[in-house]
């Protein structure tokens, strides 16, 4: 069983890629089960492939258990590529443009990442709890397309298993800067004083709702949800003692906000240029500071060219909050020596897994045998023969049905595959030498 993660984030892709590749939250099991399919038809022996789709602002990764032929690496190969091929294909890319930007980690390499991920490892903002929310919750869409086995169920509860035990016994997260906290120390570098600012966050998704939290701790003037559903932004805004207004209100109200903050899940910029000019017209010139936090994004980016316009996206916001980070190298060491321990304790696992068939294979053939002897025993019986002699016939024949194979295989050996097996043999029958 070959382990795969591929993907692309924040490290090796800019965001105009990501937001390329990027899945949708209502489209994850469609894309799982588009993934098992495709792996199905490049899979000669036919069998079910497992996939789980991660896709965040942050990056986008397709973990797989596929199964391979026996031998070289070119299986391990031939199963990258399909697997990258597939991103390309469901979101009809040119392989070509989106392959150096792809890391491709095969077996232990892919559940190390799978742990360092949850753990806040791999994050923009070291440490940030997010993700891990953003994992399970990926994984339980998978599960739900049919997406997860035998394999990626037991990696991906290690994978929570291990990030909890990361973020209980290391501070890891003591020090971690949201992306949230982020937002604001850089609208405070616009704007002194937040509490004289009129605020819009558009959208009623998780990161809208920690970017609320941390505006709202600032007393700002105003504070304003935009949502398609405006029961779902009424129920967010009240909290925060706010007002709830339809998205489709946004293009006569922007004029009056000063920060804007968006993410949402939209395929295609909700904010483009024009309404931002004409918006900018408005307040006469006075500046406005926008975070753009969604991939694919929700702002045109041309907007950032905009004079009176401070354009943040998820990936400026990414380099904020890089300060910090020496505070945390301790723990980072700390968190690095639990993942490894126990990404060994899992690929051991895996490797026993790999003996199962074997095993009940063993179990059936001897069963075979033991029920043989045993029917050739109940007829001596049946015919009146002495019982001890027919224990004694009973256990010799199975000790010489056991003992058939081990010996013709030992008597058929030469050189070092005898020697091999002279050494392995007492271990398996525990015989003393």
């Amino acid at each position: 069983m070959q382990l795969l993660a591929v993907g692309l984030n924040h490290t090796t892709a800019p965001v105009s890629l990501r937001e390329k590749v990027a899945f949708p939250a209502d489209e994850i099991g469609q894309a799982v089960a588009s993934a098992r399919a495709w792996f199905g038809r490049s899979n000669a022996a036919g069998y079910a492939d497992e996939a789980a789709i991660l896709s965040t602002c942050g990056r986008t990764e397709l973990y797989a258990a596929s199964h391979l032929p026996d031998g070289a690496g070119s299986g391990v190969d031939a199963a990258i590529d399909a697997t990258a091929h597939f991103l390309a294909d469901y979101h009809k890319l040119p392989y070509a443009e989106l392959r150096p930007y792809l890391y491709t980690l095969p077996q232990d390499n892919a559940v190390r990442h799978a742990f360092r991920v949850a753990s806040g490892l791999d994050s923009m903002v070291l440490g940030e709890p997010q993700i891990l929310g953003q994992m399970k919750e990926a994984v339980r869409q998978s599960e739900a397309a049919g997406g997860l086995g035998t394999y990626l169920h037991q990696m991906f509860q290690r994978t929570f298993a291990v990030a909890k035990e990361v973020r209980s016994t290391t501070e890891i997260g003591a020090h971690s800067v949201s992306m949230a906290a982020a937002a604001v120390r850089l609208s405070q570098r616009i704007f002194d004083k937040i509490s004289e600012q009129h605020v819009l966050f558009i959208g009623a998704g998780e990161m809208i709702e920690l970017c609320t939290t941390h505006f709202a701790a600032q007393n700002p003037k105003t504070l304003t949800i935009a949502n398609r559903t405006l029961e779902r932004g009424e129920m967010l805004a009240h909290r925060f003692n706010g007002r709830a207004i339809r998205l489709a209100d946004l293009p006569e109200q922007l004029a009056s906000f000063d920060i804007v903050v968006s993410c949402t899940a939209s395929s295609l910029p909700i904010i483009g240029l024009g309404l931002v000019e004409t918006a900018i017209k408005s307040r006469r010139h006075k500046p406005m500071f926008m975070v753009d936090l969604a991939v694919p994004r929700d702002i045109e980016t041309e907007i950032g060219r905009l004079d009176d316009v401070f354009l943040y996206t998820v990936d400026d916001l990414g380099a904020a909050v890089q300060t910090g980070m020496e505070n945390r190298k301790a723990a980072v060491a700390q968190a690095e020596a639990i993942i490894e321990t126990r990404v060994q304790s899992f690929m051991h696992w895996v490797d026993t897994r790999s003996v199962v068939p074997l095993i009940q294979d063993l179990h059936e053939s001897s069963e075979a045998m033991r029920m043989i002897e045993l029917e050739r025993a109940k007829r001596l019986l049946a015919k009146g023969e002495n019982i001890d002699v027919v224990l004694e016939a009973l256990s010799r024949g199975l000790t010489a049905k056991f003992l058939h194979g081990p010996q013709q295989a030992l008597h058929n050996a030469h050189g070092d595959e005898r020697a091999r097996l002279v050494a392995l043999l007492p271990q398996l029958f525990r015989t003393k030498r």
